[in-house]
């Protein structure tokens, strides 16, 4: 299981801490398309500044807590390639990157708080705790004119195109994932997708992570999430509705 984690870890850059509106058939959210053109040409794409305001902070969630993504996620989209072009959206908005045409883009990680001090008091049990981890990557990108519109569609279209799977590589590590699934996807914004992957643990097992992609405006929020305790077992960790609404609240 360690090793199984390690791996995924290392492929997605993530780091172990401790601390509907009608529903397409594809997952995706309808969106009332009325007004949307001239209001997408008018768009003008947030700064990365600008949407650093924009993120969950520390404090603004109850029950979890909120740190910078800088040191636990990709820099740049140059650092997650799949060996499928059309895959490379999914394979961004599970690294917090942005899934279309942006370079205004920003992530912090959002963990659930762990269970009390008082509940371990053991060497085991605080190790068994280190795994106990759900973590979601939050991942804010930023575009002008129509481009959120697109980076949505993108998404939407890479999960029909790789549902046989595909191979991401990151920092020297390749992670095979088996397969894409539709999911049903949120009732926030104006526009979401969402996905699961099937990926293999490196004969460890099956790993089932789940993925959301919301357009607010001319903004993309996607929501990527861990839980180290399930991993290896096939079961996929939700992404937290508290978390999906929290942010969906600071981006109105």
């Amino acid at each position: 299981m360690r090793t199984a984690a390690t791996v995924t870890v290392s492929v997605l850059s993530l780091a172990l801490v401790t601390g509907c509106s009608s529903e397409e058939p594809d997952g995706s959210k309808a969106s009332d398309s009325k007004g949307s053109s001239s209001s997408a040409q008018a768009a003008k794409a947030l700064s990365a500044a600008e949407l650093e305001k924009l993120l969950l902070a520390e404090g603004e969630i109850k029950g979890y807590k909120v740190a910078a993504g800088d040191d636990t996620l990709p820099k740049s989209k140059s650092d997650v390639k799949t060996d499928k072009a059309e895959c490379g959206p999914l394979a961004w908005a599970m690294a917090g990157l942005a899934p279309g045409d942006s370079d205004a883009g920003v992530s912090n990680t959002v963990t659930a708080d762990p269970a009390s001090d008082a509940a371990s008091k053991s060497t085991e049990a605080d190790l068994e705790n280190a795994f106990s981890v759900n973590m979601t990557f939050v991942g804010l990108s930023s575009y002008a004119g129509d481009g959120a519109e697109k980076a949505l569609k993108a998404v939407s279209d890479g999960v029909a195109a790789c549902a046989g799977g595909f191979t991401i590589t990151a920092q020297g590590e390749t992670q095979k994932i088996t397969k894409v699934s539709s999911e049903q996807a949120s009732a926030g914004g104006d526009e979401s997708v969402a996905f699961s992957v099937g990926s293999d643990m490196d004969g460890e097992g099956t790993a089932t992570f789940k993925t959301q992609v919301v357009r607010q405006g001319n903004t993309i929020a996607t929501y990527y999430t861990v839980d180290f305790a399930t991993m290896g077992t096939g079961k996929a960790a939700e992404v937290p509705s508290a978390v999906t609404t929290a942010q969906a609240a600071k981006l109105k």
